[in-house]
């Protein structure tokens, strides 16, 4: 899950620093920022958390390659339709 700090980071490309929930600049001068776009963020971001522990393991998807490069299709297929059926449970918000 992204936290607020992350948030903050990535909603503000001025700060560089965040003490408990203050921000700062390079320079060390402090940064204000808006909670509700901070919390907007998170919310839009809060699928991929979801996303993450129900996805097929990478490992299944080196397996599904290597058979691949063997000719047959039949692995990999199986893991994009897992990896589908994730991404329609939990959609991207648009």
């Amino acid at each position: 899950m992204i936290n607020k700090h992350d948030a903050i980071f990535a909603t503000y490309s001025q700060v560089t620093v965040i003490r408990g929930d203050d921000a700062f600049d390079a320079q060390g001068n402090p940064v204000a920022y808006n909670e509700a776009t901070v919390q907007a963020y998170i919310d839009a971001h809060a699928y991929i958390a979801k996303r993450q522990p129900e996805y097929p393991p990478l490992t299944d998807l080196a397996d599904a390659l290597y058979h691949q490069s063997k000719g047959d299709e039949t692995k990999l297929t199986a893991y994009l339709a897992k990896c589908e059926a994730v991404k329609s449970k939990y959609p991207k918000p648009s």
